[in-house]
């Protein structure tokens, strides 16, 4: 569906200028996930850690950085950086120098540092939140939805609170169609898909797509597609925004906007 942001963006923005003077932010920065790899690995698998001393029983923030899997860098959105939320920038391994399929490996070693550590800095492993845009958005989609990944740490992914991808790719990445010599404008659906992985049980989701004629290729119909098949599914907590007047790359800033609100009607009802 299509919303308005003008008046939105510009009344949430403040407030959410408002939430963070409220908050002295520390960030822990370069802390290892993965350990006794090469080099390679210790360079890239580290994560961010911002969040607010004293403060306990903290919803959780898991940002993946986009960059089509083979740029980007970690991050911790400042904008994510309000109420005492705890955020943690993912760093991963690229392509070439690794496959997809152990990019999303990372991803999955990523999440579980978070479910076995958060609580040391106040966070709460009930109310874990994996989001990423673009790459991101797809590695949020496919850790989420196929359970294997998490399933080799004894992690239920179930037991994450919300899975929300801003305009990730629900076909097999064009990355790996890269790989293969499948042109981006060729789709297929695979093992490396969300889109076939799809579940009824799946945590709920707030998905999030740029505004239809200024997404990236066909993501937009990408998303809308999968949302119809995740409800057809019978998938009963899954929420779309199309941000209407937002092309892929600028639609992250009012993204968060839509996801800070989302998170806060979640606290409420909990």
């Amino acid at each position: 569906m299509k919303r308005s942001l003008l008046v939105f963006f510009m009344l949430v923005s403040a407030i959410a200028a408002f939430g963070q003077q409220q908050y002295q932010y520390t960030v822990d920065r370069n802390i290892p996930y993965r350990t006794g790899g090469d080099a390679y690995v210790a360079e890239m698998c580290n994560v961010d850690v911002a969040y607010v001393q004293g403060l306990t029983d903290r919803p959780v923030i898991v940002w993946f950085h986009g960059g089509g899997m083979t740029g980007g860098s970690k991050e911790v959105p400042q904008a994510l950086m309000t109420r005492g939320y705890i955020v943690v920038g993912v760093g991963y391994r690229l392509y070439p120098k690794v496959s997809v399929q152990d990019i999303v490996k990372d991803a999955a070693a990523a999440v579980a540092w978070v479910f076995g550590n958060i609580e040391k800095y106040g966070g709460n492993t009930s109310k874990i939140y994996l989001a990423g845009h673009s790459a991101g958005g797809t590695l949020v989609d496919l850790v989420g939805l196929d359970k294997s990944y998490l399933a080799e740490y004894g992690i239920d992914a179930d037991k994450i609170a919300a899975l929300v991808p801003y305009s990730g790719q629900v076909v097999t990445h064009y990355t790996e169609r890269g790989d293969r010599g499948i042109p981006p404008l060729q789709p297929i659906i695979d093992s490396l898909a969300p889109l076939y992985h799809m579940r009824p049980d799946c945590p709920p989701m707030l998905v999030i797509s740029g505004d239809r004629e200024m997404e990236l290729y066909g993501r937009y119909e990408e998303t809308a597609y999968f949302v119809r098949m995740m409800k057809l599914h019978g998938h009963p907590d899954i929420t779309f925004y199309e941000l209407d007047g937002f092309e892929h790359g600028d639609m992250v800033a009012p993204g968060h906007l839509v996801f800070l609100k989302y998170l806060r009607n979640r606290e409420r009802r909990n």
